[in-house]
Parts: structure tokens; C-alpha cells; sequence
């Protein structure tokens, strides 16, 4: 069997190298590729249905990217010991890749269409997250799939000042910016990442680093369309009836523009007034061509409705809810709502609000991640929770969905720029969409703030988010950009740009482009126009609580920290874990035990003070080393015919010998002691060899008085 096996091999120009290959593996997809970096490769196949579905006005895509355990050598966790459910790290790639493909499919393109990427080979110096768009891009590129690409993906990273595509994870830890930037050869259309602080100028820079690398892989992708010279596929997945669209735009057109001009605050009653007029439309037609013409309505009346908001937007300079373009909505903000949390916050911009939550817990509470890339724990969790009733609407609740998945991420990455660099807490950050209308995950990151400051958290500061719209006119040249949009904005709009950060700089982004063409020009101008409105976020989250409180609520849990001698762990923990179990049982309080760099790091956690103190003091006793010359007071533990052995520290005894317990003669110590006593005794010396130890209760007795009570 021959194999048409075609190699293309991209120079990151120091050194290393990626290979794309195509021919060899999974030929029957549509178009299928092996991506190698080092020893990270990535299989990747993209599959699509030759026809539409019925009545299918958007792009069906599914992305699933997939890590093979056996990628690593490694068995899954889990009862099954199987691959299953996606993890949240294979979630958030799965998205990065769907955004940046997403868009660049035709308008009239409405198969199935699915990509499937999956790690098969694992390099642990090689994030293969950053590999995984320019893998389905490329198996789109040697497929027949109809796709105005390609695009590819990099990672950038700063370390020690120097921008670096790409870097290892060792080098990632060092770098102070780590950001996801997709583009095709002329136009970025995706960016998400994390910052410490950086400005807007030192986020440009490092866009226009990652879009040049981002350019040489792109044109290896062609050359690797040209070598294969597959034709695209020919489709025709939409019905026209121009008679119609021309009637639905000479009807609706401008009353839908006198509408989008009232400047209408109230989503509720902006979206009823709109669905007015396309209700009047349906009027004018006999009742059967409503019926039989019921979705090219709906699809015609949504065109011309876009058409009219945005050209309302352009001419007048202003938004559906009548702000100025830079304007940001009403903003309340509240703390402490919720009395039995460990930290709670409403934070309302127009009408989007979300409650949310702090929960402190201890190590038990950790996170553990069992992933093929990365394994450990996490101590700061962000959830976001999207209810159907936060825009009026019945729909099944059937979990997570990656939309709140990647929402939480967003605004976990901005908030942990943030966090105090030892705190010994884990903390559980909970955001509950109440009302949603636009930038819902910034509203979360401002929440996200004002409740960690009420649970007494020590951040340095507050951290504010903002989406930022675009609205544009190739044609005119004419363009808006927009502070806080609306989902409207959002939907309706060519940008959407979330940008956070504190006074200092951004800590964390996220941008969609939905069209080609943004040029650095209008990003710097949307970076600049969004810093002033971040900045005006932070005052009204400084007005609502300036800092952290001085103090945690008085139920929540207390944890003291710490340092025993390693020896000393197995004498904490005890036989099967026997004196640690009976220790938290007597006090109430949950104790963890790891052993770092040859220490022993003892967490403590307790909210009754009392109870606590009193797991200190019995740990405490536990590890301490018995010192010659001190005194201790002790219990008797035995009885013998040449004195009693005392327990003066927790499972450590010594010999208070019948001639050690007084000055005056004692025949038989059992007439003076018995087993439970207890005794004040001084540690004389400590045998070198045996560590046996010699005790006296005499040297803590005045001779003479002895001597006279004889």
C-alpha cells in the first residue's frame, strides 16, 4: 500500500522546529494532519456533512480537543480508568480553537461540521494548547471544506523582559504575560490570556509579535494547499426569495433605525418594540405565505434589523440605550448581603448583576487535578453559573456548559493577579448571573473583587473588567468603538473585547473578532478608551469597600501553620493515622500534614479559638524535644520496684528512679506514687547511645526543708 505522505516543517527561527504532516494518518476524514513540536503531537481531523439541515441560518461547528493519557504513559484516573468527559483545561482549548476558526467559515455555509483534536504524544517542555488551532486549521487547509483561512495560534510569553513565542513550561513560570493570539495572515481575530500588571502599549507589542510567527505558519499552510491542489466543495445550503427580502427591508428598515435611535434603556421594551414591527410585516401576507415563509422572515427581518442598529450607531453616534459610545451604565454595588457566607457581593451594571460568594476552606478543599499536561492542586477556584432566568428564559439546565466554563476562567485569571502570595487558605469564588445583558463575566471579575475584600482576604486591590465593542464600515471607512456593550452590541457587533485589570495595568483579556480587518490603530484606541472605563469601575468599587476588612467573619474557619522536625510527622499522624484522627476529634478542628523541603508544614483549622489553641498546645507537645535541665510536669505511666517511669512529653518517658524522688530514704515509690499521678520532675540527662532519660523530683526540693520533714 503507497502512502502520499507530505511533510512542511515551520522555523521558529532559534532553534526549534514544528512539522505539519498529512497523508499518513486517519486519510478516511475530510482532511487529517500530525502536528510535531519536539515530542508533542497532535492529531487533528476536521469532517463535515455534504448537505445543510433544514431551516439552518448559522454554522453548526463542533470542536472537541481531546489528551490521550497514554500521551504521557499514564492511566486515567476514575473508577473506569478510561478517557470520558472533558476536563476544563480540554474545554478551554476546545473554545480557543472554535473562536478563531468560527468566523472564517463562508456566511453561507451551514453543514455540520466537526473538529477533533487529540494529544497523542506528550513533550512535558512543549504546551501542546499552543499547537492545537494551528493542527485544525490545517486539517482544514487539506480538506475539501469550504473555510477562508487558514488561521494559526501562538503563545506569548515575556521573560525577563524579552517576548518569546511558544516558551517551554519551565520558562512560562518565570514570564510575567502569558496570551493565546490567533490570527490568519493579515488580521488577528482572537486573543485571550493573562497579565501581571502590563500596560496597553506593552499589550500591543506583544500582538504584534505573536502576528508575525502567526504569518509564517499561515503561509506554510498554503504551500501545503498548493502541493495537494484539492478543490473546495461545491454547496448551496440557502433558499433566496429576493422578492421577499426586498419587501421585509423597504418595510422595516426604517422604522427599525427610528426604534434603534430612541435610545431605549430597557432591553425588555427595546426587543418588544423591534418585534413589533416584524409582527406588522407578517400581517401584510396571506396566511399561508406567513406560514410557508415563516424562517426566511425571521432570517430576512434579523439582517435588516442589524443593518439598521448598526447604521444608527455610525451616523448618530449613539447607543440602542442612548449612552455616548464611550459612556458606561448606571453601576450599584453592595456587600455583605448574604450573613452566613464567608464573603458576599452584589455587584449591578445596568442590567446585568451578579451575586457572588467567597468560601474559605482548608487543604482538604483543595482541587485535584488529574490531567495529562498538568497534575496537582489548586487552591483558588472560580465558578460561574449562567441560570436561564437571568434573561426571562425556560430552558433545561443540563450542567456546565463551556460558554460558563470559559467565563469563570476569564475572570479567575484577572482576579488572581491579585491574591495574597501565601494565603493558607483555599478559596472558592462563586458567581451567580442574576441578570445578564452584556459583559456578565466582567461583572463577575468586579463582584468577584468586592466579595473578596468582604471576606477579609488580603488582595492588593480591586480589579475591575469592561467589554468593548466594535461596529464598522468597510465600505464608508466609518467605525465606533463601545465602552460596557450590551448583548445586543454583542451580538450585533463586529468586536468583542474584554479587557481587566487594576489602577496599575491589565491582568487578564479576551477578544473575538467576528469580521477580517482590525487594525493596531482601533486596538489601541479600544485599549485606551477601556483603561478610562476600568478606572471608573475601580471608584465605584473603592467607594463601595476600599479594602480588604481587617478581620475574617467570625465563623470562619482559623488556620495556624506550623513547622515540625519530618521526624516528628509519623508521631503527629500515629499509627494508621490514629493520633491524628483522635486530635481532630477532641477539638473540632481539621488538621493537614505535608512534608516540604525536610520540614513538616502542620495546618490547623478551627473556628472555636479554644479548641484550637488546645490542638496547638497537644502538637505542639508532641514534637517538642526534651531538654537536659528543664522541667516538665509529668504523669506516671508505671510502677517498678526501683522507681516509675514518667511521661513528660507525649509518648516520651524517662526514669524517675526510687533515689531521685526525694532526699530523704524512699523503700518503695508505690507507697508514694501510683500510675496516673502527677509529678513535677527535672530532666537530668539524656543517655548519648540509648536516648533513655534520667529524671529527678528530689533536685526540685529544697535539701534542708526535706531533710527536716524526716
Amino acid at each position: 500500500m503507497s502512502l502520499n505522505i507530505i511533510t512542511k516543517t515551520i522555523d521558529l527561527g532559534d532553534g526549534r522546529t514544528i512539522t505539519i504532516e498529512t497523508g499518513k494518518l486517519a486519510k478516511q476524514a475530510d482532511g487529517s494532519v500530525v502536528v510535531r513540536m519536539g515530542e508533542t503531537m497532535l492529531l487533528a481531523t476536521a469532517c463535515s456533512k455534504p448537505d445543510a439541515g433544514e431551516n439552518v441560518d448559522f454554522m453548526p461547528l463542533t470542536v472537541d480537543y481531546q489528551e490521550k493519557f497514554a500521551a504521557a504513559g499514564r492511566f486515567p484516573g476514575g473508577f473506569f480508568r478510561r478517557e470520558a468527559k472533558l476536563s476544563d483545561y480540554e474545554v478551554l482549548i476546545s473554545r480557543l480553537i472554535d473562536r478563531a476558526l468560527r468566523p472564517l467559515f463562508p456566511d453561507d455555509f451551514h453543514a455540520d461540521t466537526q473538529i477533533i483534536v487529540n494529544l497523542i504524544s506528550l513533550d512535558k517542555d512543549v504546551l501542546p494548547d499552543a499547537l492545537a488551532a494551528l493542527a485544525a486549521s490545517s486539517a482544514l487547509a487539506v480538506s475539501d471544506i469550504p473555510f477562508n483561512g487558514p488561521i494559526s495560534e501562538v503563545r506569548v510569553g515575556r521573560i525577563n523582559g524579552k517576548l518569546k513565542v511558544n516558551p517551554s513550561s519551565e520558562e512560562m513560570t518565570a514570564s510575567d504575560l502569558d496570551i493565546m493570539v490567533s490570527a490568519s495572515e493579515h488580521d488577528i481575530n482572537m486573543v485571550e490570556g493573562e497579565m501581571k500588571e502590563i500596560s496597553e502599549e506593552d499589550m500591543i507589542e506583544a500582538l504584534k509579535f505573536a502576528h508575525e510567527h502567526i504569518k509564517v505558519q499561515c503561509r506554510v499552510q498554503n504551500e501545503l494547499k498548493e502541493i495537494l491542489k484539492k478543490e473546495r466543495r461545491t454547496y448551496c445550503h440557502e433558499t433566496s426569495d429576493e422578492d421577499l427580502r426586498k419587501a421585509i427591508w423597504d418595510f422595516a428598515y426604517n422604522q427599525c433605525y427610528a426604534v434603534a435611535s430612541e435610545g431605549i434603556a430597557n432591553k425588555k421594551i427595546r426587543t418588544e418594540k423591534f418585534k413589533a414591527i416584524r409582527d406588522a410585516f407578517v400581517t401584510t401576507l396571506s396566511e399561508e405565505d406567513a406560514k410557508v415563509k415563516a424562517f426566511l422572515i425571521g432570517k430576512y427581518y434579523h439582517d435588516v434589523e442589524k443593518k439598521a442598529m448598526r447604521d444608527c450607531v455610525l451616523n448618530e453616534r449613539k447607543r440602542l440605550d442612548g449612552r455616548a459610545l464611550d459612556e458606561i451604565r448606571p453601576i450599584w454595588c453592595e456587600t455583605s448581603y448574604l450573613p452566613s457566607t464567608h464573603g458576599s457581593s452584589i455587584f449591578t451594571r445596568g442590567e446585568t448583576q451578579s451575586l457572588t460568594t467567597i468560601t474559605l476552606g482548608t487543604k482538604m478543599d483543595e482541587q485535584i487535578i488529574d490531567g495529562v499536561v498538568f497534575e496537582g492542586k489548586n487552591r483558588f477556584l472560580l465558578h460561574y453559573n449562567f441560570p436561564p432566568y437571568s434573561t426571562g428564559e425556560v430552558r433545561m439546565m443540563r450542567g456546565t456548559g463551556r460558554r460558563e466554563v470559559g467565563h469563570g476562567n476569564l475572570a479567575l485569571r484577572a482576579l488572581k493577579q491579585v491574591m495574597p502570595a501565601d494565603f493558607a487558605y483555599s478559596v472558592r469564588i462563586v458567581s451567580d448571573i442574576l441578570e445578564s445583558n452584556g459583559s456578565s463575566s466582567m461583572a463577575t471579575v468586579c463582584a468577584g473583587s468586592l466579595a473578596l475584600m468582604d471576606a477579609g482576604v488580603a488582595i492588593r486591590e480591586h480589579v475591575s473588567g469592561i467589554a468593548m465593542g466594535l461596529i464598522s464600515d468597510s465600505s464608508t471607512g466609518k467605525y465606533a468603538v463601545l465602552s460596557d456593550i450590551l448583548g445586543d452590541e454583542d451580538h450585533l457587533g463586529d468586536m468583542d473585547f474584554k479587557v481587566c485589570g487594576t489602577s496599575k495595568g491589565i491582568t487578564a483579556c479576551q477578544m473575538d473578532m467576528k469580521v477580517d480587518g482590525l487594525s493596531y490603530d482601533i486596538l489601541k484606541e479600544a485599549l485606551t478608551q477601556a483603561k478610562k472605563g476600568r478606572l471608573h469601575i475601580l471608584q465605584k468599587l473603592n467607594d463601595t469597600i476600599p479594602s480588604p476588612r481587617p478581620d475574617f467573619k467570625p465563623f470562619v474557619p482559623r488556620i495556624v501553620k506550623l513547622e515540625i522536625p519530618n521526624e516528628f510527622i509519623g508521631a503527629v499522624i500515629g499509627p494508621g493515622g490514629k493520633h491524628i484522627q483522635e486530635l481532630q476529634r477532641e477539638t473540632n478542628t481539621v488538621i493537614t500534614i505535608e512534608e516540604v523541603d525536610n520540614l513538616g508544614i502542620v495546618e490547623i483549622a478551627g473556628s472555636d479559638k479554644v479548641m484550637l489553641d488546645k490542638a496547638i498546645h497537644r502538637i505542639k507537645m508532641i514534637t517538642a524535644v526534651a531538654e537536659v535541665g528543664q522541667v516538665y510536669n509529668g504523669t506516671v505511666k508505671k510502677i517498678t520496684t526501683f522507681g516509675a517511669f514518667i511521661e513528660i512529653l507525649p509518648k516520651k518517658e524517662g526514669l524517675l528512679h526510687v533515689s531521685e524522688y526525694d532526699w530523704k530514704r524512699t523503700d518503695d515509690i508505690s507507697k508514694v506514687l501510683k500510675e496516673g499521678d502527677a509529678v513535677q520532675v527535672k530532666l537530668l540527662e539524656i543517655d548519648a547511645k540509648t536516648g533513655k532519660m534520667r529524671l529527678s523530683r528530689k533536685a526540685l526540693l529544697p535539701k534542708a526543708a526535706s531533710t527536716q520533714n524526716d
